[in-house]
């Protein structure tokens, strides 16, 4: 699974979600994980339809949307997302 992680530097939501992202990805190491900032890439909010931030987009082996979560999201939730769709 990999997971796309959009925020902004300017985002109030984005900068708490760096700590959960960082617990998540040390417990879970095959986790594919890349964070786009859109103050660097602003492309990126036209090429997935970014209508707030944070978004979280989780993606399929195919490389398929499966998942897509906006704003404050708490670690516990992230995690159930990631493990209900681990072998997709």
């Amino acid at each position: 699974m990999k997971v796309l992680k959009i925020g902004a530097t300017w985002c109030p939501d984005c900068k708490i979600m760096v700590p959960r992202w960082e617990e998540i990805e040390q417990e879970n190491s095959w986790l594919e994980t890349e964070m786009v900032k859109v103050d660097e890439k602003p492309e990126i909010m036209n090429q997935y339809h970014i209508m707030s931030l944070p978004t979280v987009i989780f993606f399929d082996s195919q490389g398929n949307e499966i998942q897509r979560l906006t704003g404050e999201v708490e670690k516990d939730v992230l995690v159930k997302v990631i493990l209900e769709n681990k072998d997709k």
